[in-house]
C-alpha cells in the first residue's frame, strides 16, 4: 500500500490518484479503437474484395494521422493545457465513431478509411496529453512504472476490441456494412460521457516545462541534442511498424496456419489469447519494473521477440503459434518503456518531445502494407518486417537509452 501511494504522491505530498483514474480510462478508450483495427482488415479482405497489402489501408489511415496530428496536438497542448487537449481528443473520437454511420449507407471502403482516419486524429490528440499526463502525477523515478500501469487498461482496451469486433462484425455477413457501424455506435456514445466528465472535473494543471531557480540562467540545449529522445523516436516508430503488423495480420497467419480455423475462431484467439497475455504483459511489467532497470527489461523483452518471430517465420505448427502468442507478452511493456526512456530528462521539452515519441506511431501506417506486400502468397514470411524492428528496440535499451 505505501509503494502504491508512493507512485501517485507529488514531492509536495499532493495525490494526484483521482486524476490518473480519470486519465487511465481514455487508455482503455484507445486500445479498444485499435483493437477494431485488426478485425476491421480480415473483414475488409471480403467485403471490399481487397489483397493483404491493400486491406493495410485500414491501419495507413489510422496511424498515418498520428504523422500528420502529433505534432498539431503537441502545440495546441502547450497553449491551452493537458485538460483542453483531451477533450478535444474526445470530441475528434466521437466524430469520426459515429461517421461510420453515413459511411455504411455507401457500400464503399473510402468513406470508412475517412472515418478511421478522423478517429486516429482523436486517439493521437489523446496519447499527446495522456501518456505525459500519466508520467508527471507523481515522482519522476516512477514514471515508467505509472504509464506501465496505465498502459495495463491500455491492454485491455486490445482485449475486448478484437473480440467485440468478432462478434458484432466477422459475425455478420461480408455484405452487411452496417454491422460495422455497431462496435463504433457504442465507443461515440462512451467517447461523449468521458468528454463530460472531464468537462465537469477539476484536472490539476501540471507544470511540466519549469526549470529549477539555479538553472535558470543556463541556456537550453536543443530537443535534438538529446541523443537518447532521437533514438527513442526511431524506436517507438519501429515498435509500431512491429506491432501493428502482428496484430493486422494474426488472423490471416492463424487461419493459413490452419485451414480449420474460420476467421471468427481466429479474432477469438487474437483476443483471448494473444491480447489477454498482452494485457497480463502490461500488467506484471509494471510490478517487474519495480525491481529491474526498465532499459533492461525492454532488451529483455525485445531479444525475446527476435527469437518468437523467427519461430513464426519458420511456420512449425503449433510451435509457431504459441511464439505467435508469446509475442504479445514481450511486446506488451515497449511503447510505455520506450516513451519514459525517451523522455527522461526533457525538461522543458517534455510537452513537446512527446509529440514527436507520438508521433513514432505512424510506423504502423507502413508496415501492414509492407507485410502484406511480402506474404501476399505465404503469410509467415511477412512476418519478418517485425523481426527486424525488434532487432533495433534491443539496441536501444542496451545501448541507445543512455543521455
Amino acid at each position: 500500500m505505501k509503494n502504491k501511494k508512493s507512485i501517485f504522491t507529488a514531492p509536495d505530498g499532493k495525490s494526484y490518484l483521482l486524476p490518473f483514474i480519470l486519465v487511465t480510462s481514455l487508455f482503455l478508450m484507445w486500445g479498444l479503437a485499435h483493437g477494431l483495427l485488426d478485425v476491421l482488415n480480415k473483414h475488409f479482405q471480403v467485403a471490399f474484395t481487397m489483397s493483404k497489402a491493400q486491406s493495410g489501408l485500414v491501419q495507413f489511415s489510422t496511424y498515418i494521422a498520428y504523422g500528420l496530428m502529433s505534432i498539431p496536438a503537441g502545440l495546441f497542448m502547450k497553449k491551452f493545457g493537458f485538460k483542453k487537449g483531451i477533450i478535444l481528443g474526445l470530441t475528434l473520437y466521437a466524430i469520426g465513431a459515429f461517421g461510420f454511420i453515413p459511411a455504411a449507407l455507401t457500400h464503399s471502403s473510402n468513406p470508412f478509411l475517412i472515418a478511421l482516419f478522423i478517429v486516429a486524429c482523436g486517439l493521437c490528440t489523446l496519447e499527446t496529453a495522456a501518456n505525459p499526463y500519466s508520467t508527471v502525477l507523481g515522482p519522476k523515478d516512477s514514471a515508467a512504472q505509472r504509464i506501465n500501469l496505465s498502459q495495463a487498461f491500455n491492454g485491455l482496451g486490445w482485449v475486448l476490441g478484437p473480440f467485440i469486433g468478432g462478434q458484432l462484425i466477422l459475425g455478420a455477413s461480408p455484405d452487411d456494412t452496417m454491422a460495422l457501424t455497431k462496435p463504433y455506435i457504442l465507443l461515440g456514445t462512451a467517447t461523449l460521457i468521458i468528454a463530460v466528465l472531464f468537462f465537469f472535473t477539476k484536472m490539476p494543471d501540471i507544470k511540466d516545462d519549469s526549470q529549477p531557480d539555479e538553472e535558470a540562467s543556463t541556456p537550453a540545449i536543443s530537443m535534438w541534442k538529446h541523443k537518447h529522445f532521437v533514438l527513442a523516436v526511431v524506436a517507438q516508430f519501429l515498435y509500431c511498424a512491429a506491432q501493428t503488423g502482428i496484430f493486422s495480420f494474426f488472423i490471416n497467419y492463424v487461419t493459413e496456419l490452419d485451414s480449420s480455423i474460420s476467421p471468427l475462431t481466429a479474432s477469438r484467439f487474437l483476443a483471448f489469447g494473444g491480447m489477454l497475455l498482452f494485457m497480463v504483459g502490461r500488467l506484471s511489467g509494471s510490478v517487474i519494473m519495480a525491481k529491474f532497470a526498465a532499459n533492461k527489461l525492454l532488451a529483455f523483452y525485445a531479444v525475446a521477440c527476435c527469437i518468437t518471430m523467427v519461430l513464426v517465420i519458420l511456420e512449425l505448427g503449433h510451435i509457431s503459434l504459441y511464439a505467435l502468442y508469446i509475442t504479445f507478452f514481450f511486446m506488451s511493456i515497449m511503447f510505455p518503456t520506450i516513451f519514459a526512456l525517451g523522455l527522461a530528462n526533457m525538461q522543458q521539452y517534455t510537452k513537446k518531445a512527446s509529440s514527436y515519441v507520438v508521433m513514432g506511431v505512424a510506423g504502423g501506417a507502413f508496415s501492414p502494407m509492407l507485410m502484406g506486400l511480402i506474404g501476399e502468397q505465404q503469410m509467415a514470411i511477412g512476418f519478418i518486417v517485425p523481426l527486424i524492428c525488434f532487432i533495433y528496440i534491443a539496441f536501444f535499451g542496451l545501448k541507445g537509452y543512455k543521455m
